[in-house]
């Protein structure tokens, strides 16, 4: 059993937000490493939904209550005693933030410190790992990675809100666990442009290539030279469970933030994705629409330097670029091929042997998790 796999056997696991993209994986992964999964989300957030498909409900305990619900929030927390808590519940779109901005810093905000103030009224040790983004970061779109004590902040409501997050984590952590004997540890993770199965969010490359081209439909695109550090899914929650390891470990980690991105190399614009997901997909079409549209706006380079997470936990991305879009292409393609009746059974069982794909790569590339043994 690798580092991963020992701690999390056994143990009680609350992710907030296990019903999104992330979120399904996770949870996916850790039922996987035999942890007790508790879900809470405030919803089913698209249709289709890599949640129903793999009918994740089946294998975990699925509860539905709003972040923003603080009592809500502090009853289900002490009802659960968590050994280890994964907050991903979060309003997740840049262009929706626009739409709705109350609602996304409420949620990604409020929500954040929602989730920490439950912390405070358990007696027992529990870890806290807090997802935040890459955009959190005050995205002035030079060249080199940003570190996490770089500036945070944000143009838009969708980053003002995860900055506004961090402000919040780091006052609990300051204020309320701070001792040495604190029975809390959190921990912060930043990350950017993930792609992988079952993402099917609105205004989301490919979620929009994989729907459109399934259809044998022509897919619009928007900003095809804006770079991202495209990485599979899979790479940053291997880093979100390494740093729940860690801190369970050692206080030395508390309080700490940590980048979760691809190799300093593999920034690709959005037509290098699409060029490579054609290698695996037969029916690709695609128009450039930069030229014809008002957009908001979206930042057109983004980039993490993940050294720290290196340094102090041993972590770095297992994947190549054509690997990710591969892994990713093909768990469209195997959803495609069946029915809604039958894509239940299939869907867990692909998205596992995904996960245990990537985790035989990690350990074949020498990566410390895959390779460890505490």
């Amino acid at each position: 059993m690798n580092l991963i796999s020992t701690l999390y056997k056994g143990k009680k696991v609350l992710v907030t937000g296990h019903t999104g993209f992330k979120g399904t994986w996770l949870s996916l992964w850790l039922n996987h490493l035999e942890a007790n999964v508790v879900g809470v989300s405030v919803d089913i957030p698209s249709d289709p939904s890599h949640f129903v498909s793999a009918n994740v409900s089946n294998e975990i305990d699925d509860y539905r209550l709003n972040i923003c619900d603080a009592e809500g929030v502090k009853e289900i927390v002490s009802a659960v005693e968590p050994d280890i808590v994964f907050h991903l519940a979060a309003q997740a779109l840049v262009r929706l933030s626009y739409d709705s901005p109350l609602k996304t810093l409420s949620t990604n905000a409020i929500g954040t410190a929602n989730v920490l103030d439950s912390l405070r009224s358990l007696e027992k040790p529990v870890v806290a790992v807090m997802i935040t983004s890459d955009k959190a970061y005050d995205n002035v779109e030079w060249i080199w990675g940003y570190r996490e004590t770089d500036r945070l902040g944000g143009k838009d409501p969708y980053s003002a809100s995860k900055g506004m997050a961090e402000l919040a984590i780091r006052a609990y952590v300051e204020s309320f666990f701070n001792s040495l004997d604190s029975n809390v540890r959190v921990g912060i993770t930043r990350a950017g442009n993930v792609i992988g199965g079952g993402d099917w969010a609105v205004d989301r490359i490919v979620p929009d290539c994989m729907q459109a081209w399934s259809l044998n439909q022509v897919v619009d695109i928007r900003s095809p030279q804006a770079t991202r550090p495209w990485q599979h899914v899979l790479e940053p929650l291997s880093g979100y469970l390494l740093l729940g390891v860690n801190l369970t470990e050692s206080m030395s980690y508390h309080g700490e933030a940590y980048n979760f991105g691809p190799n300093a190399n593999q920034n690709h614009s959005v037509s290098d994705l699409i060029n490579e997901m054609e290698k695996y997909w037969d029916r690709v079409q695609w128009n450039d629409v930069s030229q014809n549209e008002e957009h908001v706006h979206e930042a057109g380079l983004l980039k993490l330097n993940c050294d720290k997470a290196l340094f102090d936990l041993k972590w770095r991305p297992a994947l190549k670029f054509d690997e990710t879009v591969r892994m990713t292409v093909e768990w469209y393609k195997k959803y495609y091929q069946y029915t809604e009746l039958e894509t239940s059974g299939t869907m867990y069982d692909f998205t596992v042997s995904q996960i245990e794909e990537y985790t035989q790569l990690a350990e074949q590339r020498g990566i410390a998790w895959a390779t460890s043994k505490i």
